[in-house]
């Protein structure tokens, strides 16, 4: 997004029923306490996903090089996969050009009980797609015209959703890309279509602009990240998550392990050879 078009929005107020502290971290917090005190709050936003049958949909867009997949781990590392759920496609297959649009991402909704993370999403096709020629401009303004009514009626269904995008600025991007070129660690994040990014500053600029203009709803509004910071924007953004779902802390029915069963006075070790990992620290 251009400067201009960065309005500041007021955060909403916490829903009752809510249990999390102050959202960003302050003076005098580090980024490491603040992460856990987090992902502990998700432990029980996870709970409460689970007992209560919510369904969750979380949507992360924006530039490449932006943070999406830092905001992701974090956000998942600590939860289980069979409730937060990522979702990332590849590019559509020839049978999957045929469908309507909305089809390949409709299959991915959450059932009861299940938050559904979308790495990129539904809006590729007024970013990418749009930017790169892969569907007419027809086709892009037609989409920005009904996403806002997809977006209700998955919401009067019983959805919460939420949708946000990480903005990373001009220089901090280029900063990035130039590591991952040094970088065999991040040399794979670097895709050609991360290079036409890196080119097309100014026309992914424009359609992003129009994007979050046309389809920031009071509904389904747009929550933009800044995250030239990482780890602030990791924090802010898991924080701002929480704020948003009216969860409660669900008591855990702490079970009994009971007696482990003594060894039988028959059973004796199996003697055969066994493959064992060797151990490289020695």
């Amino acid at each position: 997004m251009s400067k201009d078009k960065k309005a500041k929005r007021k955060s909403a107020p916490r829903p009752a029923g809510s249990t999390i502290a102050e959202a960003a971290p302050g003076p005098g917090k580090s980024y490491a306490s603040e992460l856990a005190r987090l992902q502990v709050e998700l432990a029980h936003l996870q709970a409460w996903v689970k007992t209560s049958g919510a369904r969750i949909v979380i949507i992360f867009e924006g530039r490449d090089a932006a943070g999406k997949g830092g905001v992701i781990k974090r956000l998942v590392e600590r939860v289980s996969p069979r409730v937060f759920r990522v979702v990332a496609l590849p590019a559509p297959t020839d049978r999957e050009k045929t469908q309507i649009y909305m089809q390949r991402y409709v299959q991915h909704l959450p059932a009861g009980g299940e938050v559904v993370i979308f790495d990129r999403s539904w809006y590729n096709r007024p970013g990418v797609e749009r930017v790169m020629g892969f569907c007419s401009e027809e086709k892009a303004r037609r989409f920005l015209e009904l996403t806002p009514r997809f977006e209700a009626a998955l919401i009067e269904g019983g959805i919460t959703l939420l949708k946000y995008f990480l903005d990373v600025s001009e220089a901090e991007q280029e900063r990035r890309f130039r590591q991952r070129l040094l970088d065999p660690l991040r040399q794979w994040k670097l895709s050609p279509m991360d290079i036409e990014s890196y080119n097309r500053w100014w026309e992914y600029t424009r359609a992003y602009d129009e994007m979050i203009s046309a389809t920031d709803t009071h509904h389904a509004p747009w929550w933009i990240v800044p995250s030239d910071d990482k780890k602030r924007a990791r924090v802010n953004c898991i924080a701002h998550i929480l704020s948003q779902i009216p969860y409660e802390h669900v008591p855990f029915d702490t079970p009994k392990l009971g007696r482990r069963q003594k060894r039988p006075s028959d059973f004796a070790e199996d003697a055969a050879p066994r493959n064992i990992v060797p151990d490289i620290l020695g």
